[in-house]
């Protein structure tokens, strides 16, 4: 059985063939620069993460306010969230690039209060498996954490 393609006249096949070959010729490639960041996602200094957020926040000495310590909870091969993070960042200098990856997308630098990262481990905000990791927003680890993210 042939196509309906093949039904048509001669001069008509001529031009959508033409018009085929312009479609792949297309308009020429334009340059449009770096992909912006997702609007969603902040950037705040991944210097002061390493230095401050990291081990005040995230890896604190005391393991029962960390959220990498033994039990794992966000390491990167055993936890048990999106939020994974890989424990042995002095042996590989690059972790803490992975990790600042993956921090940032539970952050909200518009209202800093509201990231997923800070109202998770908090008292009385968002449920959290590993239960209440800080008392207050007064406590001195979320005071870093939110100055971390103002402009």
């Amino acid at each position: 059985m042939l196509g309906t393609a093949s039904r048509l006249p001669w001069p008509l096949h001529a031009v959508l063939g033409s018009l085929a070959v312009l479609a792949l010729a297309g308009c020429p490639t334009v340059d449009l620069g770096e992909t912006p960041a997702d609007p969603g996602v902040c950037r705040p200094d991944p210097l002061e993460y390493r230095d401050v957020i990291w081990p005040e926040f995230l890896a604190p000495a005391d393991t029962a306010r960390s959220c990498v310590d033994e039990a794992g909870c966000h390491a990167a091969g055993n936890g048990r969230s999106a939020l994974r993070l890989e424990t042995d960042v002095a042996a590989d200098p690059t972790a803490h690039d992975r990790n600042y990856a993956v921090v940032i997308r539970f952050l909200n630098c518009g209202t800093p209060g509201a990231s997923s990262l800070l109202t998770k481990p908090l008292a009385g905000q968002d449920p959290h498996g590993g239960g209440d990791i800080f008392a207050d927003v007064d406590d001195p680890a979320v005071m870093a954490f939110e100055a971390w993210l103002q402009p």
